[in-house]
């Protein structure tokens, strides 16, 4: 029998602590036929209110805004290919055997981090080429992008992954074991859980916690995590409204995104410290995005002091 919409993979997902319990929430629906995954419609959403946020920006602030749509559609399909780049560099061993795998994008693997560096710079050759403010167009494009990561974080919550370690506070989301990776499923054999992660310590002693604290509710094996997927979307959220507040105040261009690239690199140094899934360095322990995050802080923080003594001189000797 065929339908308009079909919901697939209907499972619930649990916030015990804030007593919310969230029924048969698929990963994706049928519409004539075809397969939509929600994390597709949080991706495409997130393009668009991130364009449409950075359109009204430069409406206000008196900038072309045909420009915008344009940079947008190249930034986006670069974005994406940075964001996969990033992760196949960092994760190599998914695709050793079968390197074609690498463009086959349905099986996941995107990094922020990769579409953020891609995005930026593609953001000053493109205000280059243009002949713009670099300055300026790097502050009105970058309140775009956080505005799409904001969005785009609830497509993990809809895959049921980017979650963190075992907690039970108040925050605590628990899945069920069949909609997450095979190593969280108690049944999985321990012997198969250390040999993926016996040269990476902290992350097979985190698999190992979640799995022995899992618990059967109403017939189902469930998971408590961190939801931090949610961290982040609010701490971005929270980022977005100070950045617009500061917009209209702001004493240099280029300021915004500076105060972005801090923000985002401070929540993300908190944040990535939870995640059960980091990338890292090669052959070390060492989570490759919060490292990453904490040079950002640190270097961000350093050009913005400078630009504010220099700007400061300027208005001191005018």
């Amino acid at each position: 029998m065929n339908h308009l919409l079909t919901i697939l993979e209907q499972t619930d997902i649990r916030f015990p602590g804030l007593k919310i319990v969230l029924r048969s929430i698929g990963d994706g629906f049928h519409v004539f036929g075809f397969r939509i995954a929600y994390y597709g419609v949080c991706i495409g959403l997130a393009m668009v209110l991130g364009y449409l946020l950075a359109d009204q920006v430069a409406k206000r602030t008196g900038q072309n805004r045909d420009l915008y749509l344009d940079f947008t559609i190249i930034a986006v399909i670069l974005s994406v290919a940075g964001a996969r780049l990033y992760y196949v560099i960092f994760n190599w061993k998914q695709f050793a055997d079968n390197p074609l795998s690498v463009f086959n994008l349905r099986t996941g693997g995107l990094a922020i981090y990769g579409g953020v560096i891609v995005g930026v710079l593609t953001a000053i050759i493109f205000a280059k080429v243009k002949k713009l403010n670099i300055g300026q167009f790097l502050d009105t494009a970058v309140l775009g992008l956080l505005t799409g990561q904001i969005i785009g974080r609830w497509g993990n919550f809809f895959n049921r992954e980017c979650f963190g370690t075992y907690t039970k506070s108040l925050f605590a989301m628990q899945v069920d074991v069949r909609d997450v990776s095979g190593w969280f499923n108690p049944n999985t054999p321990v012997a198969a859980v250390y040999n993926e992660f016996g040269n990476r310590t902290t992350a097979l002693e985190r698999v190992l916690k979640i799995r022995e604290n899992a618990e059967t509710i109403e017939g189902a094996t469930y998971i408590s995590v961190h939801p931090t997927f949610l961290y982040e979307s609010v701490w971005n959220l929270l980022l977005l409204i100070i950045l617009l507040i500061l917009t209209k105040r702001k004493r240099f261009d280029g300021e915004i995104l500076l105060l972005y690239l801090f923000g985002y690199g401070l929540g993300r140094l908190w944040i990535e410290g939870l995640r059960t899934d980091q990338l890292f360095l090669f052959g070390t322990s060492i989570a490759v995005s919060q490292l990453f995050s904490g040079l950002l802080v640190i270097g961000s923080a350093a050009i913005f002091v400078r630009f504010w003594r220099k700007n400061h001189k300027k208005k001191a000797t005018a």
